[in-house]
């Protein structure tokens, strides 16, 4: 259903030839200045447009640390920031649901687009929850998520000519440093053993990234924090745990922590302890102006915490050794 939902959003801006990605800037007439003004839904859609944009962008963020996406309804002061906006970037596959109606209505002013459409639907993953419906979480996956990159310099082109070059040359340099990260996390996770290769996190959010990394990920909460686990769910998860000898499950900032220790507990209460092991990043990413609050950043401590926790080897200061923890 969720599938059919973004479907119809889509649908309705291509009816009334505002759906950009693919197209022209030239549809709307808006007159550019630099720095031209950059709205993102998400930290992570946010991050490309500032390393694309360089100086010729300024980036507002509307959702920041630990805020969840799923769940998020625009303010009156988002909504004011967006009609300001020469440009609106988001992620698409209904990540945003409940901003839906409103994407819709400030496409007909303004160029609006979803980082995520030029990615084949063939290798997007199922949401189990919902029929017809992909996991959006695409940033988890380094090399698939650079394909995000692609929409934004061809968003800023159209906007503004004069900058093509430069929004090209940011995006090549971007990429090399995402293929640097994403051969760093191949590497580090390749080196958890064998019978540890387990990631249970407080929602499903890293389900790219065990199918990039040979990881097996399973969620206490489904793909969107709409929903909570149920007992059965938790027991049944508990019952996994205590068979499997896992003895580490992950914590997220913008998931409550309840139905993980309620899992705890009932390993417990089987005699097998397992404890969290570090606190993810999932769908928002650190602190403004710390090195998590990057993306790649975010994907450092993750991986460096993932394979820490699992028996792996990572040095303790990430990759380029600037982990706060």
């Amino acid at each position: 259903m969720r599938k059919k939902m973004f479907l119809a959003v889509s649908l309705l801006l291509l009816a009334a030839g505002l759906l950009f990605a693919g197209g022209s800037a030239e549809q709307v007439s808006l007159s550019v200045e630099y720095p031209i003004d950059i709205v993102a839904t998400t930290g992570m859609v946010g991050d490309i447009a500032r390393q694309v944009a360089g100086d010729n962008g300024t980036v507002h963020f509307l959702m920041g640390e630990e805020v969840d996406p799923h769940l998020y309804r625009p303010t009156r002061a988002d909504i004011a920031r967006m009609q300001r906006a020469d440009i609106i970037f988001y992620n698409g596959l209904h990540l945003e649901g409940r901003m839906g109606d409103t994407l819709v209505q400030l496409a007909r002013t303004r160029p609006v687009y979803a980082v995520t459409e030029l990615v084949d639907e063939a290798i997007l993953l199922d949401d189990e929850e919902y029929e017809e419906a992909f996991d959006p979480h695409l940033w988890m996956d380094v090399s698939l998520w650079t394909e995000a990159v692609e929409v934004v310099v061809d968003a800023l082109s159209d906007l503004d000519p004069a900058g093509a070059q430069l929004y090209r040359e940011n995006a090549n340099r971007y990429r090399e440093e995402l293929a640097a990260l994403d051969a760093y996390v191949r590497e580090i996770t390749a080196t958890i053993p064998q019978d540890r290769r387990t990631l249970i996190t407080a929602h499903d959010a890293f389900g790219y990234f065990g199918a990039a990394y040979d990881i097996e990920v399973i969620g206490v909460q489904g793909i969107s924090t709409e929903s909570e686990a149920g007992l059965e769910e938790i027991n049944r998860l508990v019952d996994f745990i205590v068979a499997n000898r896992i003895t580490a499950v992950f914590s997220e900032t913008t998931v409550p922590d309840r139905a993980l220790m309620a899992v705890i507990e009932g390993a417990a209460a089987q005699g097998h302890q397992v404890k969290i092991g570090g606190e993810l990043f999932s769908d928002a990413m650190g602190p403004a102006g710390s090195y998590e609050g990057t993306y790649i950043g975010m994907i450092d401590h993750n991986a460096t915490t993932i394979v820490r926790a699992l028996g792996g080897q990572a040095p303790a200061a990430g990759y380029r050794g600037r982990l706060s923890q």
